[in-house]
């Protein structure tokens, strides 16, 4: 089953109450005052890395892409990839531009972030959707040198992904 941390439950209670997201004890760097919560959903999946030399030659480990299968009380109903994407299964997406993040809990938690939408496709449930925020971030950081250019390393992670829209 999956994890649903205090902030997402009390983000779950405040969005069926129709209370804003910028009430919530989110970290300030996160926020979205004004805005109004449409979905909440749990991701599942892992953070990709590539071995790259760095600007000083040396070899480090480089996010590259996630990969997630996207849930609503245990049930797959959507993906997230690249650019960074989310896709529901009713055939409405956004691609984000990262605008805010805020650190994990521990140092093996990827941050938290808040994301600007920059692109929507279809008109299902997230075709409102103006800011997601991910929350309660559990794994998926890796950092450190690598030894071989060109080689890859998924990390696990799990999060809370808060898709909402202005007004």
């Amino acid at each position: 089953m999956p994890r649903i941390g205090t902030a997402a439950a009390a983000l779950l209670l405040l969005g069926t109450a129709g209370a804003r997201a910028g009430e919530t004890s989110l970290p300030d760097a996160i926020l979205a005052p004004g805005e109004t919560i449409v979905l909440t959903l749990h991701a599942e999946g892992a953070q990709i890395y590539e071995c790259k030399a760095g600007s000083d030659g040396k070899l480090a480990w480089a996010f590259r892409e996630p990969i997630a299968s996207l849930m609503e009380n245990g049930k797959t109903v959507g993906r997230h990839y690249a650019g960074p994407n989310w896709e529901h299964a009713d055939g409405s997406a956004v691609t984000g531009k990262a605008i805010g993040n805020a650190p994990g809990a521990t140092a093996n938690d990827i941050p938290w972030l808040k994301l600007e939408v920059t692109a929507h496709r279809g008109t299902g449930i997230l075709a409102p959707v103006s800011t997601v925020q991910r929350i309660n971030t559990e794994g998926g950081k890796l950092d450190g040198a690598c030894d071989k250019a060109g080689s890859f390393r998924s990390v696990p992670y799990d999060a809370d992904y808060v898709f909402l829209r202005k007004g």
